[in-house]
């Protein structure tokens, strides 16, 4: 592991521990104030939608390269959607299931820290062109999953609180809850916006800019409050099972589905089997706090996966090597 990866991973580590003594100290305020839970709204609703609109309204469509885009979301859609159906089954046996518990889990074990941890670690072992398909992938990364899992937790939501709703009524819900969201709205105004070539006013990309670089020092803060204030006792077993599922299955399913059924090598295989190796992402607790569901084992799977980055990423380096 590089000097420029290993610093940022440290980096990460003192920014969490910073908010962990925030929360044991309690200079946010006691368990009654719940000051995880109103950090991770003011993210939710103010600077994570800042951040996805100027994404998608900036991107530049034409230029995403499609089978690369193909050969990593194909098989990471496909862990989403095995994990979010396993849930599922196990749900089923559960006395009093919640509704939220299956995308919970799907988003931390597929969605990657892709900024915070990816985007140093593609300078430093990539180099340039390895850094400029890595960011092609990046500004899509959220904007697929992050939709499509907004878009399966309502319906699970819908479906919850609809007993006596008809069907009509229960896909009508899911797609009012599903549109006029923080995550999906901002990202449909977004790509509208980009659509129509229409360009960010120089203070309007100011403060977007402004908005969407809190979002990675607020996340990493709250990760340690949610340490502080939750804990992680009874919910070792989940956080590390997430753990194994995002550094190693996730990579290896795409390493296998993008060498031997795309015919991926060299560089771009190196590049989206990395990413897919990235610990748990933040957005992973903002979700979990956001339906009020596995707070602690999304918190526990972040900081055991960022932990054991240090070990699984020079593994995945040497399996690329070989190939």
């Amino acid at each position: 592991m590089t000097g420029a990866v290993l610093a940022k991973l440290l980096a990460i580590i003192v920014t969490v521990a910073l908010g962990w003594v925030a929360g044991r100290m309690r200079w946010l305020g006691d368990a009654k104030a719940d000051p995880a839970r109103i950090l991770s709204n003011a993210a939710f609703y103010i600077f994570v939608p800042a951040l996805l609109f100027r994404t998608t309204a900036r991107v530049d469509l034409g230029a995403l390269p499609g089978g690369l885009l193909i050969a990593y979301f194909v098989p990471t859609l496909a862990m989403l959607l095995a994990v979010y159906g396993v849930q599922h089954l196990r749900q089923r046996r559960q006395p009093r299931p919640e509704a939220a518990r299956p995308t919970v889990r799907a988003i931390s074990v597929t969605y990657g820290n892709a900024v915070q941890m990816g985007i140093p670690m593609a300078a430093a072992m990539f180099g340039e062109a390895g850094l400029g398909i890595y960011l092609m992938l990046v500004s899509v990364h959220g904007l697929i999953l992050l939709s499509l899992l907004t878009a399966l937790v309502e319906l699970d939501i819908a479906r919850s609180q609809a007993q006596r709703a008809g069907l009509w009524q229960t896909l009508r819900s899911t797609l009012r809850n599903t549109v006029i969201h923080p995550v999906v709205l901002p990202v449909l105004i977004g790509l509208t916006w980009n659509l129509l070539g229409l360009g960010l006013p120089a203070l309007v990309d100011e403060v977007l800019q402004l908005l969407g670089s809190a979002v990675v020092p607020l996340c990493l803060v709250l990760i340690g409050l949610s340490l502080a204030y939750y804990g992680v006792q009874g919910h070792l077993r989940g956080a590390l099972g997430v753990t194994l599922l995002k550094l190693l299955a996730l990579p290896a399913l795409v390493l296998v589905v993008a060498h031997w059924g795309f015919g991926l090598s060299g560089l771009p295989l190196s590049v989206l089997v990395m990413m897919a190796a990235l610990p748990v992402g933040s957005n992973a607790l903002i979700f979990a706090q956001r339906y009020h569901t596995l707070q602690a084992e999304a918190t526990a799977a972040i900081v055991f996966s960022t932990l054991a980055f240090m070990l699984s990423a020079p593994l995945w380096l040497a399996v690329l090597a070989r190939l």
